[in-house]
């Protein structure tokens, strides 16, 4: 099912890449924009995880440089019935994560130094839990697909913004001259984010309640999910590349005006109550994660450059 899903979203944005084309160019810039189109796909399809890893200054860590969240990681794929993905640690403040790769077997999941300072062992295990249901699930090409063709026509958009008014050409919205640019450079990056967020939602629900499955309790991930929600700063990078906004586990936007409007993400509390019935449905056996406690500092042998407090499952 998700194979179809892959192939029916990478035709809507190539359809798209080609209309922003057909809108700046006429004829000719719908043909330039397939050809753009096809090699972005085929380079997305090989190099999307790493270039979205890059783009966060993400570090990979080993069992040696952080074992307690290797063994967490770890555990939670044996779990899934997955292989042991790559792990990697982003040197930011707000609490995030997400997965990436093109398969479960070519997979990583990033976690943000915050998440392990603010979330208990229980609630770190829970989110790892539900970017491993996107592996599973096999959601993560679509995501990193997306977010690379995304932010592709938002580019294209731009670039016809600075070129294509300097002059009229045949068919399209190039023939208003400056005008019909502006308002392909508008309307492109919109139609691009309608798109991850009809992908995005109804996959975040998935993901919670095979994440909860795995990590064996829905009330940790209901706890973790509760906890990002708070206010926290937005995440930069996120900011300034908001196509890979569907990528992580909570909004890493501001969730000011265009981020609230076209928002990748279901409500936070009515993925919460979902997860809160499932545990409900459960039965008594299952009981709320173990509060956070203070932590150590420690320096992993590598990895980010910062230290990172010790996680509370240590």
């Amino acid at each position: 099912m998700n194979q179809i899903k892959t192939v029916m979203l990478l035709a809507s944005l190539t359809a798209l890449f080609m209309s922003v084309g057909w809108l700046l160019g006429g004829a000719g810039g719908a043909l330039i924009a397939l050809i753009f189109a096809a090699g972005t796909n085929l380079w997305a399809f090989w190099n999307s995880d790493k270039a979205v890893l890059a783009r966060y200054r993400a570090e990979p860590v080993t069992r040696a440089s952080a074992p307690d969240l290797h063994d967490i990681v770890a555990e939670l794929a044996r779990n899934a019935g997955l292989p042991m993905p790559k792990i990697y640690l982003i040197d930011e403040a707000q609490p995030n994560a997400f997965a990436t790769g093109r398969n479960p077997d070519n997979a990583a999941v990033a976690a943000t130094t915050g998440l392990l300072r603010t979330l208990s062992r229980e609630e770190i295990a829970a989110v790892m839990a539900h970017e491993l249901a996107h592996v599973r699930n096999r959601d993560t090409l679509i995501m990193t697909v997306a977010a690379t063709v995304g932010g592709a026509i938002s580019m294209l958009a731009q670039f016809g913004m600075i070129f294509g008014g300097r002059g009229r050409t045949r068919g399209g919205l190039g023939g208003l001259g400056v005008i019909g640019v502006i308002l392909a450079a508008l309307l492109a990056p919109l139609a691009a984010m309608m798109i991850q967020m009809l992908i995005s939602r109804t996959r975040e629900y998935a993901a919670d309640r095979a994440g909860a499955e795995i990590c064996g309790n829905p009330l940790w991930l209901a706890s973790a999910l509760a906890r990002l929600s708070a206010p926290h700063a937005a995440l930069e990078t996120a900011e300034r590349a908001p196509a890979t906004a569907h990528m992580f586990i909570v909004n890493p936007l501001s969730g000011r005006g265009m981020d609230r409007l076209f928002a990748t993400h279901p409500s936070m509390e009515s993925r919460i109550a979902r997860l809160t019935a499932m545990a409900a449905a459960m039965g008594p056996r299952v009981a709320a994660p173990a509060p956070v406690r203070d932590a150590a500092t420690v320096v992993p042998r590598s990895g980010p450059r910062r230290a990172l407090r010790k996680g509370p499952w240590s």
